[in-house]
């Protein structure tokens, strides 16, 4: 494989990994707080719908960008008056959520459909996307791939290093001791619950302004779904959900490099990849339910009540 090859494939990888790792992201902030949103596909459908409607009609994406993310954040705070306000159980709220996101945004776009859009092009930085492999591979991306490795940076070091991060880490584990501490439990969850939806909306945006600059019905593909598996496969760590996101995302292209160096074998079987490897990581992950309860943060998908 010659070095040129290589440099494509991981620059690929990085593109396809990118709506994973925001989703994902936002997803871990949720997850930390205790709170399981299992609604992404369906935000970041309606985010996708929503940006490249927008970016449409008045000719700017980043306008598109931004309705997209109020999008997402729309009906995270959908779900976090039903879940949070109501105490219903998440994982049914969560469920309804993305049916109810796959309806509206196929309903919303349905006159939309296949129409052309110049979306986000490939920005190189000087003398750093000249590097070998690594140049092409990180630094000749567009512009939403870079807000993607600064929001990794961000919510690392929030989650890592400041006091937001232990405050958010504090009400996930034990919201009871977190309320008598003096932390409001449920507005530190509402924010999660709706940074999460922004993130998920501009998952959708880069898929429908970036990524294939279109909007088609379903596009996310399931990522919604890869997304939450990638954040137990990471143990709820945010540098494992990065290179996580990564390697679904070269998963994702395997078909696509396997035509690239001459392997004959099915397309259709070898993009079937990355949801089998999601199957596969929830099977080994079962076989070790005390580990991952270890790394769970303890009241997830727990309801809590203010004085209960």
């Amino acid at each position: 494989m010659d070095i040129d090859l290589l440099g494509n494939i991981l620059y690929a990888m990085v593109r396809c990994g990118t709506p994973l790792l925001l989703v994902a992201l936002g997803e871990l902030v949720c997850e930390k707080s205790g709170v399981l949103n299992l609604g992404q596909e369906g935000m970041m459908l309606f985010g996708a719908v929503v940006g490249f409607i927008t970016a449409f009609a008045t000719g700017s994406l980043w306008l598109g960008v931004l309705m997209a993310c109020l999008a997402g954040m729309l009906l995270a705070a959908l779900f976090a008056v039903v879940a949070l306000g109501c105490q219903a159980n998440q994982v049914a709220t969560g469920l309804a959520l993305t049916i109810f996101g796959v309806g509206l945004s196929a309903f919303v776009g349905s006159a939309w459909v296949g129409k052309p859009l110049s979306g986000f092009e490939a920005l190189p930085v000087p003398l750093l996307a000249e590097l070998p492999i690594i140049g092409h591979m990180l630094f000749n991306q567009d512009l939403l791939v870079y807000l993607s490795f600064a929001l990794f940076l961000l919510v690392a070091w929030v989650l890592l290093k400041s006091r937001t991060g232990l405050i958010l880490q504090a009400v996930g584990e034990n919201p009871d001791a977190a309320s008598a501490m003096g932390l409001p439990v449920l507005r530190v969850r509402t924010l999660a619950v709706l940074f999460g939806g922004a993130m998920a909306g501009l998952a959708g945006a880069y898929l429908s302004l970036a990524y294939t600059p279109m909007w088609a019905e379903n596009m996310t593909a399931g990522r919604g779904w890869i997304a939450l598996a990638l954040v137990v496969f990471a143990s709820w760590r945010v540098l494992r959900v990065l290179l996580g996101a990564y390697l679904f995302g070269l998963a994702s292209i395997l078909h696509l490099v396997a035509q690239g160096i001459g392997v004959s074998f099915p397309a259709n079987l070898l993009a079937m990849l990355p949801y089998v490897a999601t199957i596969l990581v929830l099977v080994v992950l079962s076989r070790n339910a005390f580990k991952t309860r270890l790394y769970a943060p303890v009241s997830l998908g727990q309801p809590w009540k203010a004085g209960r």
